[in-house]
């Protein structure tokens, strides 16, 4: 079992980066743009700022289409998109549209239902001041929402992981292509079990992380 694994070392740490490249990536711009779409719809449907059922409505079906797609499918559409953008439809690369889309979906409306979560009364009491709309959400709603945003990026993170376990069977790489090679067409269960293993363990440290951050901004 260790000769094989000593054999594959290389392999893995290839596929490790691969994994890494793809989550850090897709997960960023989740985050960037998820967070933008999060804040329209919760700035949309309430009289608090600019409500607008139109907008609101129509970002939400767009967002639950995706969502309703299981990821495996939606990456399969949207390789043609990835010819486009990243100019292949094979490698981390390709992988990363399909992984972003999926991430921006899921973290919106995990944005948008942190958003909303914040103090009414906060909200009216710093309104009833005079500031402006954008002085309230640079200085009241994100602040108050940062903690339960900071709790979703987690959420958002580990499962774009799970996510990009799929990208093998594209040629995305990564971990799970890594499993998927060894572990099930050479029947070298050992290798399949270290993949495993090394995703449990990125699991375990992107929540403790996602708990100490929470803990230090919810210190402050």
């Amino acid at each position: 079992m260790l000769e094989s694994i000593i054999k594959v070392k290389g392999d893995i740490l290839t596929s490790l980066g691969q994994t890494f490249f793809m989550v850090a990536i897709s997960v960023a711009i989740g985050i960037i743009f998820g967070t933008i779409i999060g804040l329209i719809l919760y700035t949309t449907s309430t009289s608090y700022f600019v409500k607008n059922k139109f907008v609101n409505r129509t970002i939400g079906i767009l967002i639950n289409i995706i969502q309703s797609v299981p990821f495996l499918i939606l990456m399969v559409l949207l390789l043609p998109l990835s010819k486009i953008i990243v100019g292949t439809k094979i490698g981390s690369k390709a992988v990363l549209v399909p992984l972003s889309i999926a991430a921006i979906s899921f973290f919106a409306r995990l944005s948008e239902a942190s958003f909303s979560d914040v103090s009414k009364g906060v909200i009216e009491a710093f309104i009833s001041t005079g500031a402006s709309k954008f002085k309230v959400i640079a200085k009241i709603l994100i602040p108050e929402a940062l903690p339960s945003l900071l709790r979703n990026i987690t959420v958002t993170t580990v499962s774009i992981l799970g996510f990009s376990a799929m990208a093998g069977l594209v040629g995305g790489g990564g971990l799970g292509d890594l499993a998927y090679r060894y572990g099930y067409q050479r029947y070298q269960s050992e290798i399949m079990i270290i993949c495993v293993l090394i995703l449990i363990v990125l699991v375990q440290g992107i929540q403790a992380f996602g708990e100490w951050s929470v803990k230090k901004v919810s210190k402050k």
